[in-house]
Formats: structure tokens, C-alpha cells, sequence
């Protein structure tokens, strides 16, 4: 078991028990790891306050990771509560419904910028605002996704924000390094989470996993969470920049 205690960790994306940010926290709490908790707006605030209170949550605030402004108000939050703390987990992705719905060519302007503003830029102002507040040696852990690098049915816009923030993982991985902090991304085989659940055919893609990949098996939030309790504590020192795949091997598949 990893030992984590002295370390604070910030989630940005628990939405609730079958969130793999959940997952993660949790893991993250058996460690050892102090936990702090956002959530986005009021209608996720009944769903999260309890779940930071279950963790023991040093506090939980509402962000909005469209507005400066909101994190700007969460990072004096941090400074003022911890000072400095060690680890940024971000688990936040959105697309409209429709945009996932219709063909990927039919994708509009208004939601193409709203997938890539929460889906993937999110993640470069977060790691802007909060790793000046990080201890060196601090790591940033976000989510991805196979539909990334290839096309998964109804999957569309996101797939495209997807591979934006891989390719931002990359990037922010060198200028993050100059300060000692590091970056990397997870990219998880499908779950029953509610993010999930507005892509059409999810239950098909599930049994497909199931049946193909080399496990045979879909993989779970603690599945996820164990491997971000590595990537993000000293274990994993000499990882940056890097997509560890956490699906039962179904992306070393070809036919």
C-alpha cells in the first residue's frame, strides 16, 4: 500500500458514488491523502457536500471551470486552507447532448467550443492557477479516453477534446517539469458513470470489452483510482507526460 498521509489532494469532477473521480478520492483517502472537493453549481452541490463529508474533506467549493474568476476564488480558497498542497486530480469533461447524438459532421461551432473549453482547456487554467501553489515533487492527474485516438461510435466531439488534452498533458508536461510538478493522464475503459451514460450504446460498448479484450472483464472506479494513487504519488517519480491505458488491455487490440 502506497503511503500518502501529509498529502492533500484537490478533485475537480466528483459528480457522485459511480464517478471515477470518486474512485480515485477514495483511494486516495485509504492512502492517507487529505482531500479537498469542488463542484459545478448548485445542482451538484447536494450530490458532492456529502461525499466530502463521508472523506473528510477539509472543504468543498463550488467552481465553475468556464470562469477565471471561479477558479481563481478556489485557488485563494486553497492558500488560505492548506498553503500549499500536492496533488490535482481533474475529472471533468462535458459535451451537449446532441452533439453526441447526430454525426460527428453534423458537430456545431457553439458545441465544438464548449467540449474543448471543458474538456480540455479546463485542465491548462487549472494546472496555470494551481501549481504555483503545488509542492515540488506535486503531480496533476486528468481522464481520457480510447476515443481519442480512435473512432468510437457516438463518441464524436469528445473524442476530439479527448485528444486535445492528451496532447496538453504533453505539453504542460515540460513546463510543469521546470517546476518539479508532473502530469499525466489516465485513459480508462468505459464505466457506468453519468458522464457515460449520454453516449449512445454504452451498455454495447461495455459488452464489448467484455468479451474482447484481454481480460475479459470491464474495469471499475477502484481500478482507476489504484492507478492514480501511483501516477500521482512518488512511486511514479520518473512518469510525466504519459497516458497509461486502464482498460483490460483493449487498447493493444487490432482485429
Amino acid at each position: 500500500m502506497i503511503d500518502l498521509k501529509g498529502k492533500k489532494a484537490l478533485i475537480f469532477g466528483v459528480a457522485n458514488k459511480r464517478s471515477i473521480a470518486y474512485g480515485i478520492a477514495s483511494q486516495l483517502k485509504k492512502a492517507g491523502c487529505e482531500l479537498a472537493f469542488t463542484y459545478a453549481g448548485e445542482a451538484l452541490k447536494k450530490r458532492v457536500i456529502p461525499i466530502s463529508e463521508e472523506l473528510e474533506g477539509k472543504f468543498c467549493v463550488q467552481c465553475d471551470v468556464t470562469k477565471d474568476d471561479d477558479i481563481k476564488a478556489v485557488a485563494e480558497k486553497v492558500s488560505k486552507e492548506w498553503g500549499k498542497f500536492d496533488y490535482l486530480v481533474h475529472s471533468v469533461a462535458f459535451a451537449p447532448q446532441d452533439e453526441l447524438k447526430n454525426k460527428f459532421i453534423e458537430t456545431t461551432r457553439e458545441g465544438f467550443k464548449t467540449a474543448l473549453d471543458i474538456s480540455a482547456y479546463s485542465l491548462i487554467a487549472l494546472a496555470r492557477e494551481f501549481s504555483p501553489l503545488m509542492n515540488e515533487g506535486g503531480s496533476i492527474v486528468t481522464m481520457t479516453y480510447h476515443g481519442s485516438t480512435k473512432v468510437i461510435k457516438n463518441y464524436n466531439i469528445m473524442g476530439v477534446a479527448k485528444a486535445a488534452l492528451e496532447c496538453s498533458v504533453r505539453y504542460l508536461a515540460v513546463d510543469l517539469g521546470e517546476r518539479g510538478i508532473r502530469i499525466n493522464a489516465i485513459s480508462a475503459g468505459p464505466i457506468k458513470t453519468l458522464a457515460a451514460a449520454g453516449v449512445a450504446g454504452f451498455r454495447d460498448i461495455l459488452h464489448v470489452i467484455e468479451e474482447r479484450s484481454p481480460l475479459h472483464r470491464n474495469v471499475t472506479i477502484e481500478d482507476v483510482g489504484n492507478t492514480a494513487v501511483f501516477l500521482l504519488s512518488d512511486a511514479a517519480r520518473g512518469i510525466t507526460g504519459e497516458i497509461v491505458y486502464v482498460d483490460s488491455g483493449y487498447n493493444i487490440l487490432g482485429m
